[in-house]
């Protein structure tokens, strides 16, 4: 329950600090793509060893998804605001070790325990946004919060290029400190909440921890989809012991991290089921929008990258739209709105060819993003309505898992899928060689026939990429059929 106080931020106040919170410290979840090629030189690492430096990127997501349901859960029961502080703290010491950093193995362990922190202000602070308004406005509060997350996310190698203009890729971590000092001062203005109800399960955090951490780099070995791969088939094996392990002492706890009831509603497993769907989805998107340009249509990487740009710039918006619907319009009937606006834009993505105008790419960028953002708070909205307030910090966080681990294995499929449909498709086609007698010229015809054909292999798959992408959405309709009205 809020208590309420002369000194204490306003409602509004309260979800503008919570969005800033989450903008902040999105970015980091992207901000080094644009600078990773000058931390590997400082490094001292090689482009022949770039597996390893993804490890820079890969370890934050980690760190921000596996210990998301354990803070959750210690924030509905020691307070959100105090759990929130104590993450701005720990964003703040992870982002000065990165800064420091002079090993590669350094730098990985120190964006983990950024990621920490700053994965547990998402959750933690749509808790505080929900709780701060009232209920018919619980909608567009978490519509505001994840769609400055997405804007956050999605501006982060933009923000990170930005810094790099004016000085060294540490400062891009250095800054993180005072912004985090300065919600910290914002912090004490939040309203009091009163104390939470019940006990942290540990043990199932630990058990959550180790199941998720498993999944994610299970799924993320490529080769899983395309051969025998030992090292992801143990990874997925050894999950799927976790979780039989984490069900079963689950059941026995008298404060489970994972409620009964939630698997007993039907709003909860389906809400999530679309966000694992949504989630994959988006990822095969935002990764062939700029492939698709810099290869086959032989566009510069900086196209590639604004072609994307206007498909995210419009999630957050989206986001906001989705949340301020809500304040008249059912659930359910946002969330199938947005997922046919989406799959729509995808269908009509999956039609480009090498000649397709600026006006109609962008066209159907911004139809597909729209209709991405329209889902995000819907989606919140009904996972929330199946519990108490005093678990809704802890089904925040999964609702976010479920979209990572969506993401996840969006990417690990489009890996594998991209390079088995490819080499396979490209294997009929025989590459030119120069016989005796032959002139330059029809050599050079040849070539050029080559590439084309080349091309239209290319342009082929990436429609197909497209389209998975937009039947994941459909496929989505279908658990949202199930979605009932909040209560």
């Amino acid at each position: 329950m809020l208590l309420r106080g002369s000194r204490h931020l306003s409602g509004v106040g309260v979800m503008i600090f919570v969005a800033l919170g989450s903008f902040i410290t999105a970015l980091d979840q992207t901000v080094v793509v644009t600078a990773l090629p000058l931390m590997m030189r400082d490094l001292g690492v090689s482009v022949n060893q770039i597996d390893r430096a993804s490890w820079i990127i890969i370890s934050y997501l980690l760190g921000y998804t596996v210990v998301m349901p354990l803070v959750g859960r210690m924030s509905d029961v020691y307070g959100h605001v105090r759990v929130y502080r104590v993450a701005l703290i720990v964003f703040a010491i992870g982002s000065i070790l990165v800064a420091l950093s002079v090993t590669l193995g350094w730098i990985v362990s120190a964006r983990v325990i950024q990621a920490v922190g700053g994965g547990a202000t998402i959750p933690v602070g749509m808790a505080i946004a929900t709780l701060a308004l009232p209920a018919r406005l619980r909608g567009l509060s978490l519509g505001i919060v994840g769609g400055a997350a997405e804007a956050g996310s999605m501006l982060g190698p933009v923000y990170g290029a930005a810094i790099l203009e004016i000085s060294d890729w540490r400062w891009i971590f250095w800054l993180n400190v005072p912004q985090a000092v300065i919600l910290l001062g914002l912090s004490l203005f939040l309203p009091k909440f009163e104390g939470g109800s019940g006990q942290v399960d540990y043990l199932g955090g630990i058990l959550a921890v180790t199941v998720l951490t498993l999944l994610t780099l299970g799924l993320s070995q490529k080769e899983l989809f395309i051969g025998f791969d030992l090292i992801g088939l143990f990874l997925i094996s050894t999950a799927v012991v976790a979780i039989i392990i984490l069900v079963v002492q689950q059941r026995s706890s008298d404060h489970p991290l994972v409620p009964s009831f939630c698997f007993r509603s039907i709003t909860f497993v389906t809400a999530n089921t679309v966000q694992v769907l949504v989630g994959g989805s988006l990822i095969l998107a935002m990764v062939t929008v700029p492939l698709m340009a810099n290869t086959v249509m032989g566009r510069d990487p900086t196209i590639g990258a604004l072609w994307l740009l206007r498909m995210t710039i419009c999630i957050p918006i989206g986001a906001i739209v989705g949340g301020v619907l809500l304040l008249w319009i059912q659930t359910r009937l946002i969330m199938l709105a947005g997922l046919l606006i989406g799959s729509l834009g995808l269908f009509l993505m999956s039609t480009w060819n090498l000649e397709v105008t600026n006006i109609v790419l962008t066209t159907h960028l911004v139809i597909s993003g729209f209709g991405y953002g329209i889902v995000i708070a819907p989606i919140l909205t009904a996972v929330l309505s199946t519990v108490q307030n005093n678990y809704w910090a802890t089904t925040a966080s999964w609702v976010v898992v479920m979209r990572m681990i969506g993401m996840t294995l969006g990417l690990s499929a489009l890996s594998a899928w991209g390079v088995g449909s490819f080499e396979m498709a490209t294997s009929e086609i025989t590459f030119p060689t120069p016989e005796v007698g032959q002139s330059v010229q029809e050599f050079g015809r040849l070539l050029s026939d080559y590439s084309g054909q080349v091309k239209v292999v290319g342009l082929d798959i990436f429609h197909s990429f497209f389209q998975f992408a937009a039947i994941c959405l459909v496929i989505a309709l279908v658990p949202t059929l199930f979605i009932s009205k909040p209560h």
